[in-house]
């Protein structure tokens, strides 16, 4: 692996671990996906950024365009993958490009993909033909923004960069692509990442409650593809091979050392050019694919992948399995990092967001918000809602541990872990 990619990995490892204040999750509507529980061979493979109708760099495909390659790569392999498209990053000049092999290489203000100077080669609003191959083929499509604008400030990457920072302008940017692949090609789009996973928006909003409001859930990813990374290496060809070995190697490693390494993981690549301005994934894609292939592995759709599991944290083989499953499709019952954690105490809080309509859980929480113009509780909404209707009492607190449940709503049960108020709840 090259050294910038090694740097790069624990760059994001120490800003995750250290740097980042810890994260505190909560009963969720939009769960963050990264990888589902099971114990089948199945994968997913993600590509951000694209479609990209500029050639592979260096070009050795007689021109063709960049996600023609990677489609006719994952036909080989009788792989389906998730594209998360971008609209049109034309719009956002006037702007200069970043230094090359940083990360604004394509911006300084803002993103421009494929390339600055050339955005009308990108993004589904200017390939017709490249959205349609991708449906015509079965591949799944995600909202990835339609100008990729961060929706928050990003400081330690990104002094520079320009961001949406409102809740309502994040919604409008990414209905303008929803709505673009709903109308021109009748699809509709369940997924979104947002631009450099970038979260916190103003007055306390966040990329969850943006998707909430877009009825998403948010695709993350558990595993690294490295194919965004260049290398160090002065000589072209040689930069591009240890990019090549920076994504194959250690699929091969992780297989070798556990055959099982994989299930259930979502891979992150890009359908565009990394930092140099080269394009490794062309080139290391089917080397993946051949790796997983021989290990028996199925590359599939995230939404294929969360059919067969949506819960980082339980599998088929769970009694409640089935129950949950249907209850998690109009109840807020996981939590924002798609775990359940059914064996822990339920709270007065998470009560509330299992007995409150999806609707009034979340627009009574951002008119609060709104009010207040800071973050409130996750779970305001719902505990206001349960108070008027006295299915709480008055004084109820939503970390407050559960003592008691409605008996109109509920069997006879002393079980107040998570497994056992919805298995009450449910019987």
């Amino acid at each position: 692996m090259s050294l910038i990619v090694k740097i790069g990995k624990k760059g994001k490892s120490i800003v995750k671990k250290v740097i980042t204040p810890v994260e505190t999750h909560h009963l969720s509507y939009t769960r963050r996906i990264e990888q589902i529980r099971t114990d089948r061979r199945i994968c997913a493979m993600t590509f951000d950024d694209g479609p990209m109708d500029l050639p592979a760099a260096p070009d050795r495909f007689d021109g063709r365009a960049l996600t023609d390659v990677l489609l006719d790569i994952l036909a080989e392999y009788d792989a389906k993958g998730t594209f998360d498209v971008v609209g049109d990053t034309g719009a956002n000049y006037p702007d200069k490009a970043g230094k090359k092999g940083s990360a604004a290489w394509g911006g300084v203000k803002y993103d421009h993909y494929p390339d600055f100077g050339k955005d009308e080669k990108g993004g589904a609003a200017h390939n017709d033909r490249l959205i349609r191959r991708i449906l015509e083929e079965s591949h799944q499509i995600t909202n990835h923004g339609y100008r990729h604008i961060i929706f928050g400030k990003k400081p330690f990457v990104y002094g520079a960069r320009e961001y949406l920072g409102s809740f309502d302008l994040a919604v409008e940017d990414l209905t303008r692509l929803h709505t673009l692949l709903k109308e021109k090609y009748d699809y509709d789009i369940i997924m979104s990442r947002p631009p450099h996973y970038v979260d916190k928006m103003d007055r306390g909003f966040t990329s969850y409650d943006v998707y909430d409001k877009m009825n998403y859930q948010y695709m993350a990813a558990s595993y690294d593809g490295a194919g965004w990374l260049p290398s160090t290496a002065s000589d072209p060809e040689e930069a591009l091979q240890a990019e090549i070995r920076a994504m194959v190697e250690p699929v091969r490693e992780a297989l070798e050392k556990d055959p099982d390494f994989f299930c259930g993981q979502i891979i992150f690549q890009k359908d565009g050019y990394n930092m140099s301005r080269r394009t490794p994934v062309a080139f290391g894609l089917s080397g993946q694919l051949a790796l997983l292939k021989e290990y028996g592995y199925r590359v599939v759709t995230v939404q294929e992948l969360m059919e067969e599991s949506p819960f980082a944290d339980l599998g088929r083989e769970d009694p409640l399995f089935k129950k949950l499953n249907r209850l998690q499709k109009t109840s807020a019952v996981v939590f924002s990092d798609n775990k359940l954690r059914l064996d822990q105490p339920m709270t007065e809080g998470e009560l509330a967001m299992l007995l409150t309509p999806k609707r009034e859980a979340l627009s009574r929480r951002w008119k609060i918000q709104r009010k207040t113009l800071k973050k409130v509780h996750a779970y305001a909404g719902a505990m206001e809602y349960c108070m008027e209707k006295g299915l709480l009492a008055a004084d109820a607190r939503p970390d407050a541990p559960l003592k008691t449940l409605p008996s109109e709503l509920f069997r006879e049960t002393t079980d107040y872990s998570r497994r056992g108020v919805y298995e009450a709840y449910m019987s």
